[in-house]
């Protein structure tokens, strides 16, 4: 059996400050009524105005190099700003997928023009990205991709379907993964990855709602879309490598284990008086498990920052991180009284509508636990 081992890391002073001065941010827009603090906002919260002034203050593209319109800050520096926007509850989810992966995934891949095309863009908050991975009938196995892309001339022609892609509705592109070439001897061959404009000729989007009537995720049609040949991120038939690479950074965020956090401090606050021990003890439990999550997480991100793909790591953190959020919402239940409601004006109660109603997601997006759990049981040899 192997180790997995995550360095130990401490925010350093320039991380702090900058934490200090999210939260003033925050605090200020709340006060301006610029929004309302809601849970699972990195999905649902979309507010293209609320992502331009992310891009204004400098907290997108935050670690990419300043010719391609980023910062050149620092993973950990980034790490402070994605948990505080989390902690708030702020409408994020239109910038979201292009910040924590599109970026990187150009940066590492992407030809010099599609840098310069699209990095700054997304750095200021200006184009949105949706993430096309998971089709219809393959349940979890994205290896078994169905969709095409065929090449007549210097053009590429697209046909097939994603499901569960989310935010493709407000998204400018998508990065596509599809087979370019005949299937190999495994499945994971002669896949590749492209960007597709999502206003192109032949794109449908379709809704699938929530049990709230809420829309976030979409089925994405393409039919005989034609895309320019230089839209092909990397090397043509590499597309499975790019994309695992590129699910470190999706899996291992403070995202996963966050976004019931309004729920988590409206909580706490309701507990405040509280004499019994049963409480603060499932309260204490909560918070130290959120403790020892973040420090994974930091640890991830610390990886990331050197280079290394953490890809083992990663998937832990999500599925620790799954079974967390709804360990949140069944204390919730139990220690306080409630009438869960959507449109309560009771904090507490809508809060926890928020996060009943979107718990059946969390399992979903990032790989299903089932998966997670056997890329994880593999990397450590124990499978």
């Amino acid at each position: 059996m192997k180790e997995l081992k995550l360095p130990s890391v401490n925010l350093p002073e320039e991380a702090s400050v900058l934490q200090q001065e999210v939260r003033q941010f925050l605090t200020e827009e709340r006060s301006r009524g610029t929004f309302n603090p809601k849970c699972d906002s990195w999905l649902g919260g979309y507010s293209a105005e609320f992502s331009r002034k992310i891009g204004e203050k400098g907290w997108l593209g935050m670690t990419w190099p300043k010719q391609y319109g980023g910062h050149e800050r620092s993973a950990l520096e980034r790490f402070v700003v994605t948990e505080e926007l989390l902690a708030s509850g702020a409408p994020v989810a239109a910038h979201w997928f292009g910040d924590r992966q599109t970026g990187p995934l150009l940066l590492r891949y992407g030809t010099e023009k599609q840098k310069k095309e699209f990095l700054p863009k997304l750095a200021r908050g200006e184009i949105f990205f949706a993430i096309g991975l998971s089709e219809p009938n393959s349940g979890s196995d994205l290896a078994s991709v169905s969709t095409r892309a065929r090449k007549e001339g210097d053009k590429w022609v697209i046909n097939g379907s994603k499901i569960w892609t989310s935010g493709a509705h407000h998204a400018h592109y998508m990065i596509t993964l599809c087979r370019t070439s005949p299937q190999g001897e495994k499945k994971q061959e002669g896949l590749s990855q492209i960007l597709l404009d999502l206003s192109s000729p032949g794109v449908t989007i379709r809704p699938i709602y929530l049990m709230t009537g809420e829309h976030h995720f979409n089925e994405v049609i393409m039919e005989d879309v034609v895309v320019p040949e230089d839209m092909i991120i990397g090397e043509e038939g590499q597309g499975w490598k790019q994309s695992m690479a590129e699910l470190a950074y999706e899996r291992s965020g403070p995202e996963r284990f966050m976004s019931t956090y309004p729920l988590l401090e409206e909580l706490v606050k309701k507990l405040s008086n509280a004499t019994g021990d049963y409480a603060k003890i499932a309260v204490g439990r909560l918070i130290s498990r959120l403790w020892v999550l973040r420090k994974m997480s930091l640890g991830v991100a610390a990886l990331l920052e050197k280079g290394t793909s953490p890809d083992i790591a990663a998937a832990l953190v999500k599925d620790l991180g799954t079974q967390y959020e709804n360990e949140i919402i069944n204390v919730a239940r139990l220690l306080i009284p409630s009438q869960p409601s959507m449109e309560s004006d009771n904090r507490f109660d809508a809060l926890l509508a928020q996060a009943i109603l979107h718990a059946p997601g969390f399992t979903l997006r990032g790989g299903t636990t089932e998966i997670l759990r056997g890329i994880i049981a593999r990397g450590l040899g124990v499978r």
